[in-house]
């Protein structure tokens, strides 16, 4: 499947701007054929109450396209301020962050933001990610501090992948030195996350040879 991202994130300069990807919709406008058929009165009263329904139906619809666009817009531009160490720095520095976050900085329902963020994508300069990507559960440090979920999953990454692949790290082990760096991660949630990467038990990613 190929992706059209729904928006796209720029830097210019020293800072970011959200433009929307409006290529893919419709260009949609009242016929004038039935406004003259309005105005001049050369329907009967039937007719005239039938376009008059239908123009109403026409005009919400055109509204309703146009305050979509306008939420996903803000949406993303609240994101972009709350992620900027993603940004910066790549998806090892995205933020705990959760729809009530976006939700009470732009004065939206939460469920208006998690319908605006669901298979919608946006073109950064780090990549292309669906929307729901920047929403994470945060995990506990022993600093006080939280780590983002998929932060922390990036870790996990990798740390399996720079492994010996004749002692393969066990999920505790992962556990023990996720430790080391202040990370309190419980080892049936470290191995989620694995199963969530794709990385088989270290029982089955050992090599012999």
């Amino acid at each position: 499947h190929y992706v059209t991202p729904d928006v796209y994130v720029y830097k210019v300069g020293d800072e970011y701007v959200v433009s929307l990807n409006e290529d893919g919709l419709p260009r949609l406008k009242i016929s004038n054929f039935y406004r003259n058929v309005l105005k001049t009165g050369s329907a009967n009263n039937m007719t005239q109450e039938y376009i008059q329904e239908k123009l109403r139906s026409a005009v919400w619809l055109i509204k309703s396209i146009h305050q979509r666009q306008r939420t996903i817009y803000k949406v993303t531009e609240s994101i972009v301020k709350h992620q900027t160490d993603f940004f910066e720095k790549g998806p090892a520095f995205i933020k705990p962050m959760i729809l009530r976050d976006i939700a009470n900085d732009i004065s939206m329902h939460e469920s208006t933001v998690s319908r605006v963020t669901t298979a919608k994508y946006v073109h950064t300069p780090r990549g292309i990610f669906e929307l729901k990507y920047f929403f994470n559960s945060g995990i506990s440090t022993d600093d006080g501090d939280s780590l983002a979920s998929e932060s922390v999953k990036m870790k996990i990454k990798d740390l399996v992948s720079a492994e010996d692949v004749r002692q393969p790290l066990s999920d505790q082990k992962l556990v023990e030195l996720l430790k080391n760096e202040v990370i309190k991660i419980a080892r049936r949630t470290v191995a989620k996350y694995r199963d969530v990467l794709k990385f088989l038990p270290s029982s089955k990613r050992k090599k012999y040879f």
